[in-house]
């Protein structure tokens, strides 16, 4: 990391990937981003964390943490800018879940029990994400990249999962 220009800030979507961070913080000497709403997750505090508050947080120019809540109160997605050559990336882990098709994301409370959002959070999420322009998806796994019309496929797949909470069928 450090032959790559070294990490100048950390940022962790939710408390799944809380671990070892203040470890990387002061190997880096770096500060750890987390959403306040979910500070009470931290088990081992350190003055590397810094508890963010409120929607969004610009940690570089054009690098800005989005809270979306969802799967844990302060749930985070990093927007990306300068990302897919300037047309705009985001950093999801699994606030917004690439799926097995990837043209299609999806939005659970808990994954290990398959328990989904309501469809008025889906929806907001979805709201949060629309003013934020994103070409690509890098989801929490190495094969879950959505590569082309991420904010599309955000906006569409938040619709189907509505109507489909909705008993819509069709």
């Amino acid at each position: 990391m450090r032959a790559l220009g070294g990490i100048t800030s950390i940022a962790i979507s939710h408390p799944h990937y809380y671990t070892c961070m203040q470890d990387w913080a002061r190997a880096f000497a770096c500060p750890v981003h987390l959403h306040a709403a979910d500070a009470e997750w931290v088990m081992r505090s350190d003055g590397a964390i810094r508890h963010w508050h409120g929607e969004t947080l610009e940690i570089a120019p054009g690098i800005t943490l989005l809270r979306l809540g969802g799967h844990f109160p302060g749930g985070t997605v990093l927007h990306w800018a300068g990302g897919a050559e300037g047309r705009g990336a985001l950093l999801s882990g699994d606030i917004v879940q690439v799926a097995a098709d990837l043209t299609k994301v999806s939005f659970l409370w808990s994954y290990p029990n398959m328990m989904p959002l309501s469809g008025a959070t889906v929806r907001r999420i979805a709201d949060t994400l629309k003013p934020w322009p994103f070409e690509r998806i890098y989801g929490a796994f190495p094969t879950r990249q959505v590569m082309a019309d991420g904010a599309g496929v955000v906006q569409r797949s938040a619709a189907r999962y509505i109507e489909l909470l909705q008993g819509s069928q069709a």
